[in-house]
C-alpha cells in the first residue's frame, strides 16, 4: 500500500503567486480545527492505505512553510504511529524563499523537517519581477543560506527557457547556481499554461515564447553543467547527486502507491485515484460529516494504470521495466509499446533498450512529451 504520504496545506500569504490556491488566504485560520481535521483524514486514509511503512512524507500546497511548527511536528507524530517510518525517512516541506519563511527554518527542522526545496526561480531581480515573484534575489539566497544551516538536504528551482535568454545568459545563472552547492535542483523549462497571464501575454503579443531549437541549445546547456558538477538528470526536470534524488517524488514517476491528505490532495493507492476536497470549508465539512475528505474516488482499470505509469516512468534516466510492468497489468510488452516506433526511435538515437528496460536517451528528453504519443501502445492512449 502507500509508501509515501503528501499533506496539502491550503494556506497562502496574501498575493500569493506561486500556486493555484490564491482563493485560500483567509484573515485568520483556525488552528485546532485544522489540526483535528488533517488528523481525522489521516486516520481514515491509513485504514485503507497502511500495511507498509513510509519512505517520505512531503508537506505542499498553498504555503506549508508557514504551518506552526507544532501543527507539523504532531502531523508526523501520528503518521508515524499510523504506518511507521522507514530508517533515514525522507521529510520535505516546500518553501518559498522569504525571510519570513526562512525565520521559521531551524523550529521547522526540530519538528521533523530534513529536507526543503525552495521555489527560488530565478537568480535575477528584473526576471523574477517578470515572473511576478514576491522575492527579490537577495532575499531568495539569505532563505537558501538559512536553509542550509538547517536542513541536512536542500534543493531549490530555477526557470530558464525565457524570451530572449541566450545560451551564454543561461550558463552564467545555472554556474552561479551549481556553486551553492545543493544537493538536488529542479530546472524547468518555462511553458505556457492556458489560462495564464503568460498565455494571455503571448495572445496579445505582449512576449513571443523562446524558439523550441534555441531551447533545445539551452536544455543541452543544462545537461552539460549538471553533469559536470556531479547532479545529473535522473529525471527530465530534475538533477541530483547520486543519493540526493527526491524519494517522494520517485515514488510518483516509479507509480508506486501514496496517499494524499489536505484540501486537494490527490492519492493513488491500491488501484485506486483519490482527490480531495479542494475548497477549505468543504474539506472540513466533509471530514466532519464523514471522517475524511475525500471527494473522488476512481478505480483505474489497467489499461489506464498502465498507460500513467508509462508516462511517468519514461521520465525518469533508469527507464521502465517492461517485463515486470506487463506482469503487474496483466498485460504484453507490446500491449505497452509500440515495438515498431520503439525500434525506430531507438535506431534515431532517441531511445536506448537494454533487455527489459527501455527509456528515453538525453537526446530524446527534449522531444519527450512527443516520444511519449508516439511510444506508448495506441489502445492504452484511446482506452
Amino acid at each position: 500500500m502507500a509508501r509515501a504520504l503528501y499533506i496539502h496545506w491550503p494556506f497562502c500569504e496574501k498575493k500569493c503567486p506561486y500556486c493555484d490556491f490564491n482563493s485560500h488566504v483567509r484573515e485568520s485560520v483556525d488552528l485546532a480545527a485544522w489540526e483535528a481535521a488533517l488528523l481525522a483524514d489521516m486516520r481514515a486514509e491509513a485504514e485503507v492505505a497502511g500495511g507498509e511503512t513510509l519512505t517520505s512524507v512531503f508537506f505542499g500546497g498553498g504555503t506549508p512553510s508557514l504551518m506552526p511548527p507544532s501543527l507539523v511536528e504532531t502531523l508526523l507524530g501520528e503518521a508515524e504511529r499510523l504506518w511507521g517510518f522507514t530508517d533515514g525517512i525522507e521529510i520535505t516541506l516546500e518553501a518559498n524563499p522569504s525571510s519570513v519563511e526562512a525565520a521559521s527554518f531551524a523550529s521547522l527542522s526540530g519538528a521533523g523537517i530534513n529536507r526543503v526545496s525552495l521555489g527560488v526561480q530565478s537568480l535575477d531581480d528584473a526576471t523574477l519581477q517578470w515572473l511576478g515573484r514576491l522575492h527579490g534575489s537577495d532575499e531568495a539566497l539569505a532563505a537558501l543560506d538559512t536553509a542550509q544551516q538547517n536542513f541536512g538536504r536542500v534543493s531549490f528551482d530555477l526557470i530558464y527557457a525565457l524570451p530572449d535568454q541566450t545560451p551564454a545568459e543561461w550558463r552564467d545563472e545555472l554556474a552561479r547556481a551549481l556553486r551553492f552547492g545543493t544537493g538536488h535542483l529542479s530546472l524547468y523549462q518555462l511553458t505556457i499554461e492556458p489560462s495564464t497571464r503568460f498565455e494571455t501575454d503571448v495572445r496579445r503579443g505582449v512576449f513571443t515564447p523562446l524558439d523550441p531549437d534555441l531551447a533545445a541549445d539551452l536544455f543541452a546547456v543544462t545537461q552539460e553543467l549538471t553533469a559536470a558538477a556531479g547532479l545529473p538528470a535522473y529525471e527530465t526536470s530534475n538533477h541530483a547527486r547520486p543519493g540526493e534524488e527526491s524519494r517522494h517524488n520517485l515514488t510518483y514517476w516509479r507509480y508506486q502507491d501514496y496517499s494524499g491528505i489536505g484540501p486537494g490532495a490527490h492519492g493513488r493507492r491500491g488501484g485506486a485515484a483519490t482527490v480531495r476536497h479542494k475548497k477549505p470549508e468543504n474539506y472540513l465539512r466533509a471530514v466532519s460529516e464523514r471522517g475524511h475528505g475525500i471527494n473522488e474516488q476512481r478505480h483505474l482499470d489497467p489499461r489506464e494504470q498502465a498507460s500513467e505509469a508509462l508516462l511517468m516512468g519514461l521520465r525518469l534516466a533508469e527507464g521502465i521495466d517492461l517485463g515486470a510492468m506487463a506482469s503487474r497489468f496483466g498485460l504484453t510488452k507490446s500491449q505497452l509499446i509500440n515495438p515498431a516506433k520503439a525500434d525506430h526511435y531507438e535506431s534515431l538515437g532517441l531511445v536506448w533498450h537494454e533487455g527489459d528496460r527501455m527509456g528515453v536517451t538525453q537526446d530524446g528528453s527534449p522531444l519527450l512529451d512527443g516520444l511519449l504519443g508516439e511510444l506508448v501502445a495506441n489502445e492504452l492512449v484511446t482506452s
